[in-house]
């Protein structure tokens, strides 16, 4: 393993990728926070893949996009990142398109076929062709299906008179996408995780797709073929990629300047001060293994 030098409290600050890919056979990879922004790879991420490659390494990138796995990978391509480098790419929306489409689970099973759908701007595409009927407002829904929202358009607030509507009805809800936060060049907007939660705040059934649930990873520790203690997630997100991990007891690295980069008071690239760390990771979930600074090589 990595050496526990100067580590915060158990922590361990790691100063690149490479001395973590000497101790682990398989990686688990946030996208957004760790490999890109949104619009661009950060600098050194696409050579950091292939160098992991090179090693020998395993990958699996682990979304909770609520788009699918065909649509995130034409993303990263569009960014210049070699999607061969990636064993599988696994997200929240595609674990969702085929719960409902399978039926297997009972929730799923009880489940009518009228969808109201939460949206980013009229997209709908990761739950068209598996028979469900898309309505218009919630009092003609059997269900609702969180993939998306149209923030900073649309606060959180904007959203509750539908949410209340679907209380009133009872309605479940499926989450595809339960981050709270979403990481863009102008900075963090709210994502499709708040509609979920103040669902549930307000009483209502909510099944969770994607991180921190465990059923995602048994997606990504299939593809990956490598024992569970050989394997590390890397992430920007505590609640989501950190608690995650240690729910199925996985080793977890931070990139702090991500979605806590405000919090911390760094930018990406950047470790945080001892002080700022412990104060923040007083009120944590959950503590990674390492703080890593960026992925680089």
């Amino acid at each position: 393993m990595p050496p526990a030098s100067a580590h915060l409290d158990g922590v361990t600050p790691m100063p690149s990728v490479a001395p973590l890919a000497a101790a682990f056979d398989g990686f688990i990879l946030d996208q957004w926070g760790v490999l890109h922004d949104g619009t661009q790879p950060y600098p050194g991420a696409a050579e950091c893949l292939r160098r992991m490659r090179a090693a020998g390494k395993r990958i699996v990138v682990l979304s909770n996009s609520g788009k699918r796995e065909k649509d995130n990978l034409q993303l990263m391509a569009g960014m210049g990142f070699d999607i061969g480098l990636i064993d599988r790419f696994v997200s929240a929306g595609e674990d969702a398109r085929t719960a409902l489409e399978a039926r297997a689970h009972p929730f799923h099973r009880a489940l009518g076929r009228r969808c109201f759908a939460f949206t980013r701007g009229g997209d709908r595409a990761l739950l068209e062709g598996i028979g469900l009927e898309f309505v218009a407002r919630v009092q003609s829904a059997d269900f609702i299906a969180a993939i998306g929202n149209d923030s900073p358009q649309r606060t959180l607030a904007d959203y509750e008179p539908e949410l209340q509507a679907g209380i009133a009805r009872g309605l479940p809800m499926v989450c595809a996408n339960p981050d709270l936060a979403r990481l863009t060049p102008a900075g963090l907007v709210e994502a499709p995780g708040v509609l979920a939660r103040r669902y549930a705040t307000l009483g209502g059934t909510v099944f969770y797709h994607g991180k921190p649930h465990p059923a995602i990873y048994e997606a990504c520790l299939a593809a990956l073929g490598c024992a569970s203690e050989k394997v590390l997630t890397i992430g920007d997100s505590i609640e989501h990629d950190v608690a995650g991990a240690a729910r199925v007891g996985l080793r977890s690295a931070l990139i702090p300047g991500g979605v806590h980069g405000p919090q911390l008071n760094v930018a990406w690239g950047e470790l945080p001060l001892p002080g700022q760390w412990r104060s923040f990771a007083a009120m944590a979930p959950a503590l990674p293994d390492y703080l890593l600074r960026a992925f680089n090589w």
